[in-house]
């Protein structure tokens, strides 16, 4: 959807730093009155996480220190794309298998997310997995983590008391639960 009304014109754009994982740029634009502005923003290449349901209706998360935030926290499996032209469902399959050991029958798209839109680029796309079958992870060099197996309502509590403070976590538990309520209603 856009809006002239809204629309900001691009005039010059300064990439600041070009790392691995995000580049920094500052724009210089004209706002919709006409105004010139800058704007600040990361560009990521864009990620997917998924959602492993068991049949007992639990959660594999993945627990792992962020240095961003110096804390622990509670995730699903998730990882960044490694081309642009990378499909997504294998990506969502291999961060799977890398994080958990986990293979899947069935692997459902439930929606993107923009985690952070004023200043990153960033879009997750959002799997559920079911029919889970378990087997040997296959960490990254750089990654230390403890997979945890929560039922999926307690999970949906731990979203709304704050103890999952994870965006793209608390989006795929939430439409997760949601998803599974509608299932079980139709079935009734």
């Amino acid at each position: 959807m856009r809006n002239e009304n809204f629309f900001e014109k691009r005039i010059v754009s300064e990439q600041i730093f070009e790392g691995k994982v995000l580049d920094v740029r500052k724009d210089s634009i004209i706002l919709p009155d006409g105004k010139p502005a800058y704007r600040e923003y990361c560009k990521h290449i864009g990620a997917v996480c998924v959602l492993p349901l068991t049949n007992d209706n639990e959660v594999v998360f993945v627990r792992q220190y962020r240095y961003a935030h110096s804390r622990v926290m509670l995730e699903i499996p998730a990882g960044k794309l490694d081309s642009n032209s990378e499909d997504f469902i294998q990506a969502t399959l291999r961060e799977l298998r890398e994080e958990t050991g986990i293979s899947c029958e069935k692997l459902e798209f439930i929606g993107d997310i923009i985690p952070s839109p004023a200043i990153l680029t960033e879009v997750i796309h959002m799997y559920l997995a079911r029919g889970l079958s378990f087997g040997e992870t296959d960490f990254d060099e750089d990654e230390f983590i403890e997979i945890v197996k929560i039922p999926l309502e307690k999970a949906v509590d731990m979203v709304m008391n704050g103890e999952i403070r994870d965006a793209k976590t608390q989006a795929a538990v939430l439409k997760t639960y949601f998803l599974m309520s509608k299932e079980n209603k139709d079935e009734a």
